[in-house]
């Protein structure tokens, strides 16, 4: 591939602007100081980063003079943007047919995302795929948000618990994680997650539930909310 798969940090950081809301007690609590909670996370998919090969040769000069929804400057970067409305997503365009889809919900979309794609690009390729060719993906990245239901003590988990990292003068959330399956976790007081870097969404599952039982000493009942 002519590029490394994009960082994803931006995504994370977008997803993340929407879990900080700062909670005015400062009260910590020490592990054991209560009953263990029950926690059991929920989670959403808010973005699937997948990279596939439509097997064309494409001309990028072209698609970017053709189509409206394409963004070319190969001065700064070797690969053209295309942005489909239907699937919501956006697709990097390599000369070589290989493409990374984001913004994907569910696996459907990024299929539909991909066949899309490499019908309105046909057109431009200096060669044609093998008959009923239909390009396969590869998961390379699922961002997901997720809700454990209690408070965090971060302080708590960041003194006591291994491969956390947690600081709050410069950022709110810590930061837990795992090798198997090998992921990264943003952890925040009111018990909100986003997890990255898992490849299904077995993998993101098996995470959470990890964490669920990592943090449940750590873990209080949410505040309730005074109307």
């Amino acid at each position: 591939m002519e590029s490394a798969i994009p960082p994803t940090i931006e995504i994370v950081g977008f997803l993340a602007r929407g879990f900080m809301k700062k909670s005015k007690s400062k009260k910590k609590f020490k592990k054991g100081s209560m009953p263990q909670i029950a926690i059991k996370p929920t989670f959403k998919i808010e973005n699937i980063v997948a990279s596939s090969e439509l097997g064309l040769e494409l001309d990028l000069y072209t698609i970017a003079y053709k189509l409206h929804d394409v963004e070319y400057e190969p001065e700064q970067f070797p690969g053209a943007i295309l942005k489909l409305k239907d699937p919501k997503t956006s697709l990097l365009l390599f000369k070589n047919g290989k493409i990374i889809c984001a913004g994907g919900k569910n696996e459907k979309e990024v299929t539909d995302a991909i066949a899309i794609t490499m019908k309105m690009l046909e057109k431009y390729s200096k060669i044609t795929p093998p008959k009923n060719f239909k390009p396969k993906f590869v998961i390379q990245n699922i961002v997901a948000s997720a809700a454990l239901g209690v408070e965090l003590d971060l302080y708590g988990i960041a003194s006591e618990v291994p491969d956390v990292e947690y600081e709050p003068e410069q950022f709110p959330g810590a930061i837990l994680k795992f090798l198997v399956p090998k992921t990264s976790l943003l952890l925040f007081k009111n018990g909100k997650i986003i997890c990255t870097g898992g490849r299904s969404e077995a993998d993101v599952s098996a995470a959470l539930n990890l964490a669920a039982k990592l943090l449940a000493p750590y873990s209080s009942p949410l505040p309730i909310k005074k109307d």
